[in-house]
């Protein structure tokens, strides 16, 4: 099985833990990851852009001139997309983004992803934040031993307000719940710090 190793706030090794290999030691799956990360962040588009066409827009009953003698070009509607104030041609509609990925290829991404940031040493465990003020000078210098550089997505295994504030203001850092662990978090933050208690809420809530 493999290991992770276990830091203290101080940075040092302090133990070994073993993990599942079915959960961290999957290969890489590029296709779940990428089928899975582009529909996550498709969710997130509100999809209520809208116009009007030519039928919806307010006006234009009558014809603007008579279809012969004045040569002029012929026209039914002064609301069609061809005149100013008209109705928009194949112009945006509300409509609802949010694709379906089936649950295995979901679990397969997630964990694909863990094993990668294990396989990189990118996944960080701590015994405890041990923040015990909403400093972000504290969790600076926790990620600071920990030698974590380049973005962070901090896991917890329930809410922290001490460690949420800490964190909310560095840049390229979030805290995430560990049962809502994500593949677009993983796969957009450099490193991944997780508490020992995280840990264990990750493997049973997507462990299967």
């Amino acid at each position: 099985m493999p290991t992770l190793s276990l830091y203290n706030k101080n940075g040092d090794q302090v133990d070994e833990i073993e993990v599942r290999d079915d959960f961290f030691a999957v290969p890489l799956k590029r296709g779940a990851l990428h089928q899975t990360a582009v529909v996550q962040a498709a969710r997130k588009r509100q999809g209520n852009a809208s116009s009007k066409d030519r039928s919806e827009v307010r006006g234009g009953g009558s014809k603007p001139w008579p279809q012969k003698g004045t040569g002029r070009a012929r026209h039914g509607s002064t609301r069609s997309p061809l005149w100013a104030g008209g109705g928009v041609t194949f112009g945006p509609q509300p409509r609802d983004f949010d694709p379906k990925v089936p649950k295995k290829v979901r679990r397969l991404a997630l964990k694909s992803a863990l094993s990668d940031k294990v396989r990189e040493d990118k996944l960080i465990l701590v015994e405890d934040y041990a923040i015990d003020a909403p400093k972000t000078r504290q969790m600076a210098e926790l990620l600071a031993k920990l030698k974590v550089s380049g973005g962070a997505l901090i896991v917890i295994d329930q809410p922290d307000d001490n460690v949420i504030k800490a964190a909310r203001n560095l840049p390229r850092v979030k805290t995430v719940l560990a049962r809502q662990l994500n593949v677009l978090d993983l796969l957009t933050y450099n490193f991944i710090v997780m508490n020992k208690a995280a840990l264990q809420q990750v493997e049973e809530v997507f462990g299967g």
